[in-house]
């Protein structure tokens, strides 16, 4: 079994309450953290990874994004996804050979850029290109930013997830979605949904967002930010010169 289907596989048969909880590393060294934690998998954020390299959300060129996700895969021995943003404008055969050399065994693709969601047809003309070329070495999380980007109709979610389930992806990851639709998202995806949660006790646990359809949670750039918080605390009891 590759390496691609063993991620694929920790996505089935999930009982309700018990979703895939996926850590985010923003670096090696969080990375191992969350491995010797005993996390199946993980998957990195693309915002903490940029704040790891000193870069605003959505600001990583894609080179330096690669290369984290590398540094990340070579310091661990389960499977990890990349959040590669839109794409970064490569060709989608380029892109996934660039994920796959980095050693990556799953994607997170967005369908919207500089806060405008994406023609959903064409997103989905392209999510399949994609899928196409991974030939199924690549789990594909097709992230739907309807939420995200103010529209409040669940319904255009459940449409948009349909075209990118029909394309090919694996997964829908309807960012931000409210916790009160997550029943009726669930009822009209197909396949497995993952949906953001929380650390800091703010919102519903993984078990929780399980029980209301989630197979999987993640939870974007939370756990860097809470361990940066964490650091700056530190910081702030180291004596000064």
């Amino acid at each position: 079994m590759s390496r691609a289907e063993t991620f694929r596989a920790l996505h089935r048969h999930r009982l309700p309450g018990d979703p895939l909880v996926l850590p985010g590393p923003w670096d090696a060294a969080s990375a191992r953290v969350f491995a010797d934690a005993g996390f199946p998998a993980l998957a990195t954020p693309s915002a903490g990874v940029a704040a790891s390299l000193g870069y605003e959300d959505g600001r990583t060129p894609a080179d330096e994004m690669f290369a984290a996700v590398a540094r990340i895969t070579r310091a661990v021995d389960v499977p990890v996804s990349a959040d590669v943003e839109g794409g970064y404008g490569l060709p989608p055969g380029e892109l996934v050979g660039r994920l796959l050399e980095a050693g990556a065994v799953g994607c997170n693709l967005e369908d919207s850029v500089n806060g405008v969601l994406k023609d959903p047809r064409r997103h989905a003309d392209w999510l399949a290109e994609v899928c196409s070329e991974a030939a199924g070495l690549l789990f594909v999380n097709a992230r739907v930013d309807t939420f995200l980007r103010g529209v409040a109709d669940p319904g255009q979610t459940v449409a948009r997830a349909a075209l990118y389930v029909a394309a090919g992806a694996d997964c829908v990851y309807p960012i931000d979605a409210p916790v009160e639709v997550l029943p009726l998202l669930r009822s009209g995806i197909e396949g497995p949904v993952n949906i953001n949660g929380t650390v800091d006790g703010s919102g519903p646990s993984p078990a929780e967002l399980g029980k209301r359809g989630a197979t999987r949670i993640t939870f974007g750039p939370g756990l860097q930010r809470r361990a940066a918080q964490a650091l700056r605390g530190i910081a702030a009891e180291l004596p000064k010169p």
